[in-house]
C-alpha cells in the first residue's frame, strides 16, 4: 500500500482493515503504509479514543465496548480463519450425531462443512443455518421457535429457551464474540446469552468454534467458563497462559493454524 500523509484516509483504511482482519500489528501496518511506527500508534490511538478499535499490545483489535459489529460485518472479520476452522469442527463431528448450533458466523462456517454429512439431527437457533442444512439429504433440521431478531435471523428469547428444553443432543457447538484471560465465554446480548447457556447445559458434550481475535475481547454477559467447554477448534492460540488453562481443564484443543 502506498504511503499517505493523509491521516484521515490512513486512519480510515486501518479501520477497515480492522474490520476485515479482525486485528491489526502496528509494525505491519507501517510497513504497509509507509509511516513511522509512532504514527500508526497515534492513528490507533486516536481510533480508540473514538470507540472503534480496541487497543492491545502491538496492535489492535476490534473493539468491544458493549455492542457487537453489524452481522454481516463480522461475516467478514478472519473469514478465512472461520473458513478453516468450520472445516475442522465439521470432521470433529460423527455422523449420526445430534447436535445445537448457535447463533453466530463461526458457527454458520461449521454448518457448511456439515452439508454433506449423512444421518445429522441440527437443531439451532440460527435460520442461516437452517437455509443452508434443510433439504440437504440425510440432515434433519429442527428450528427453534421464538420471536426472530432482523438484524441477524437468531430466534432468541424466553421462548426459544423453552423450545430447546426439550431436547439432549450429543454435541452442542458454540460460537462467542469474546473469551477472557480468565477463561469465560462473553457475549453481548444476554437473550442471545441464555439460548446459549441452554444449549450448553442440554448437550452431552460442547465445542467451542472462535478465531483468535475472540481471546481477550471483552463483552459484557458471560455465557459460560472453560470448565464447562469440552473442545475447542480455533486457529491459533498464542497465549501460554490461556494454553495452560486449556490443559488444566482437559479440554481437547485443535487449532488449524
Amino acid at each position: 500500500m502506498a504511503a499517505t500523509g493523509n491521516s484521515t484516509a490512513r486512519r480510515g483504511a486501518i479501520l477497515e482493515r480492522v474490520r476485515s482482519e479482525g486485528e491489526v500489528d502496528v509494525a505491519a501496518l507501517a510497513s504497509a503504509f509507509g509511516v513511522t511506527p509512532q504514527t500508526i500508534r497515534r492513528d490507533l490511538n486516536h481510533l480508540a479514543d473514538k470507540a472503534l478499535l480496541s487497543r492491545q499490545h502491538g496492535g489492535a483489535a476490534l473493539g468491544s465496548g458493549i455492542a457487537n459489529a453489524r452481522y454481516d460485518a463480522r461475516r467478514q472479520m478472519a473469514a478465512e480463519a472461520k473458513a478453516r476452522i468450520g472445516a475442522a469442527a465439521a470432521t470433529l463431528v460423527p455422523e449420526g450425531a445430534s447436535l445445537f448450533l448457535n447463533i453466530g458466523t463461526t458457527t454458520e462456517a461449521v454448518a457448511r462443512h456439515l452439508a454433506h454429512h449423512a444421518r445429522l439431527l441440527v437443531v439451532t437457533n440460527n435460520l442461516n443455518v437452517v437455509d443452508m442444512l434443510a433439504g440437504r439429504p440425510g440432515i434433519r433440521v429442527i428450528a427453534v421457535g421464538g420471536e426472530v431478531r432482523a438484524s441477524d435471523r437468531a430466534v432468541v428469547g424466553a421462548m426459544a429457551t423453552r423450545f430447546l428444553d426439550q431436547f439432549r443432543p450429543d454435541l452442542a457447538v458454540i460460537g462467542a464474540s469474546g473469551l477472557s484471560h480468565d477463561g469465560d465465554l462473553l457475549d453481548f446480548d444476554a437473550d442471545e446469552v441464555q439460548v446459549s447457556r441452554t444449549m450448553i447445559s442440554h448437550a452431552r458434550s460442547v465445542m467451542l468454534v472462535a478465531d483468535s481475535t475472540k481471546f481477550g475481547r471483552a463483552a459484557p454477559v458471560r455465557i459460560a467458563g472453560m470448565d464447562d467447554i469440552d473442545i475447542l477448534v480455533t486457529d491459533r492460540i498464542t497465549d501460554d497462559t490461556m494454553r495452560e488453562r486449556l490443559m488444566a481443564q482437559r479440554v481437547a484443543l485443535t487449532e488449524t493454524g
